[in-house]
């Protein structure tokens, strides 16, 4: 499992002309979920990204996490970050779990993630989306369970 993390002052992704999710200072996170991924890789992926420390404290550290400055976190779920990239101009995807077990895994991830935390918000799995976002910093992590 892979999840790219962003700061961010504020994002939002639109499905149709619709917004479907939208946070304002927290986490962007893109997921991507490999073949092999089950639920202990969602479990352990939720603590890592809920106290990763990329806010910055009082002293212009980053010692916070998105929980201790209570900011959103937004999940889209993005299938090319688990591609093979390492030959030729073409990505491979056969790295990826399937559509219909990536889906449930990511309805997990979703459920599990609102609760355990306030501000939660969503793209919808394998639609076409259209995210926006001002990255602060900027500041951007890929994360690996």
């Amino acid at each position: 499992m892979k999840a790219l993390i962003q700061r961010v002052s504020n994002a939002q992704v639109e499905v149709d002309g619709q917004i479907t999710g939208q946070i304002n200072q927290g986490l962007l996170v893109f997921i991507g979920i490999e073949k092999y991924d089950e639920f202990a890789e969602v479990d352990k992926m939720i603590r890592r990204l809920l106290s990763y420390r990329i806010f910055y404290d009082d002293n212009e550290k980053m010692n916070l996490s998105v929980q201790d400055i209570n900011g959103g976190v937004l999940l889209v779920s993005q299938f090319t970050l688990v591609a093979d990239t390492s030959s030729g101009t073409r990505p491979g995807f056969s790295t990826a779990k399937l559509p219909a077990e990536a889906e449930q895994l990511y309805d997990y991830f979703l459920h599990q993630m609102q609760k355990s935390h306030q501000q939660v918000a969503s793209g919808i799995f394998g639609a076409d989306m259209k995210v926006s976002l001002t990255n602060d910093g900027p500041v951007t992590f890929l994360l690996e369970c």
